[in-house]
């Protein structure tokens, strides 16, 4: 018998330890798998930060980035093995870096997508920059901040161009919240965006490749609350256009591995925020959901792989903006046109294929392997090292029961 052809994976981690543990466990588990006439076989790595010379070759096929968005070195690391290696990326930093909040907005709005109104308003105090004294002097306009919140309307969310993990965000109900957040916000460049209320649900799509998982998400809530377990909380056709919502907003930027964020007030979706390089998978927030995080996240790494699939790391507008600059086209024709798009760009078909042939009895890996022991060790472990030990008992019991039955409710369905 041949040797399988194997694949280097890449793990570029910030302080995360469960979701690498399950996604090594179930690679693992899956060994040797074939495709194409072909054996192959995964062998993953967590990656070390050093130094680096920019000709030497890359080991990797395929690197998972969880930290390059926030720590410029490994970011610069996985440019450089795209551009000179054909590393494939889970995200392309190239797109993270400049189409950030702000351009993704932009981007979004031009597509035609129900985008809230929003404003960028100028820095409250200056950057450090000599220059910036001179500029701002010359030509910076003056400019009434309550005449702009007030053509805007009551209530709405000051926060950051570029995101990240709710930093800066302050919801703005009068004169005085907006005065607080803007003296607060110091060298931040902020955005003013309508508050959409009242709303009927906040919807979280967690969209690894093809695949997205659309959530009942409750942000009021504690985190291992925030994540409602809710199959029917969306109607057929307002679940249709939130998948098609966050697969154009992934196809388009070529975020592969990436949450949205969408309120739903009757049978209108607004998306909110779409650009996360570092997505929610923590089993202590998913619970439920985790194990369809990890078993898509090994689909789709084992298909990049295992089809060759070519690296894409830059945006490619040309044909998302025929269609959003269609003047015959309603809202509805250019969702469908935009899942077209999303359905060619992950190559669903041949996904699908793929996932038939090479990972037949990938569901009931999985299944099994969240009813083990194995994984329970994962799971202690985990609720051990998040909450203070007086609270371990009450965690763990809530995060095993949810996990039993995603166990049971995946049992039936194979059945």
């Amino acid at each position: 018998m041949t040797q399988p052809r194997r694949h280097l994976v890449g793990l570029l981690l910030g302080m995360e330890e469960d979701w690498p543990r399950a996604f090594e466990s179930i690679v693992e588990r899956l060994g040797v798998f074939s495709y194409a006439g072909q054996r192959h076989a995964i062998d993953i790595e967590r990656v070390r930060i050093e130094p680096f010379n920019l000709r030497d070759k890359a080991r990797h096929d395929l690197v998972i980035d969880r930290l390059a968005y926030w720590y410029y070195h490994p970011r610069e690391w996985l440019k450089k093995i795209t551009l000179m290696d054909d590393v494939y990326l889970l995200n392309s930093p190239f797109t993270f870096q400049s189409m950030e909040k702000h351009s993704a907005y932009c981007a979004m709005m031009r597509l035609g997508l129900k985008v809230p109104e929003t404003v960028l308003v100028p820095y409250k105090n200056p950057i450090d920059n000599v220059r910036w004294s001179y500029t701002a002097s010359r030509y910076n306009q003056p400019f009434d901040l309550e005449e702009i919140a007030h053509r805007m309307g009551y209530p709405m969310y000051m926060k950051p161009f570029d995101g990240g993990a709710w930093r800066g965000v302050s919801r703005i109900n009068h004169d005085d919240d907006l005065w607080a957040a803007y003296n607060q916000s110091g060298e931040m460049l902020m955005h003013l965006q309508k508050a959409v209320e009242p709303y009927d649900v906040f919807a979280r799509a967690l969209t690894i490749g093809p695949e997205s998982m659309v959530m009942n998400f409750k942000p009021d809530e504690p985190m291992h609350n925030r994540y409602a377990v809710d199959h029917d909380f969306l109607s057929p056709a307002v679940g249709l256009e939130a998948t098609t919502i966050a697969q154009t907003v992934n196809a388009f930027f070529r975020w592969e591995f990436n949450s949205c964020e969408m309120l739903v007030q009757g049978d209108s979706v607004v998306p909110i925020d779409y650009a996360n390089a570092c997505p929610d998978v923590a089993v202590t927030s998913l619970h439920y959901y985790f194990p369809w995080a990890m078993r898509t996240l090994v689909k789709w790494t084992a298909f990049c792989v295992a089809s060759d699939r070519p690296v894409r790391p830059h945006v490619e507008p040309a044909e998302w903006f025929a269609v959003a600059d269609d003047p015959d086209l309603g809202y509805d024709a250019k969702l469908a046109a935009y899942s077209r798009l999303s359905d060619s760009y992950f190559e669903k078909e041949r996904y699908d294929e793929f996932c038939a042939q090479a990972l037949p009895s990938i569901d009931e890996l999985v299944t099994e392997w969240v009813g083990s022991p194995a994984f329970d060790d994962l799971l202690t472990s985990t609720v051990v090292s998040t909450y203070p030990a007086a609270e371990v008992d009450r965690f763990l019991a809530h995060f095993r029961g949810l996990l039993a039955l995603w166990v049971a409710d995946n049992a039936a369905a194979s059945a």
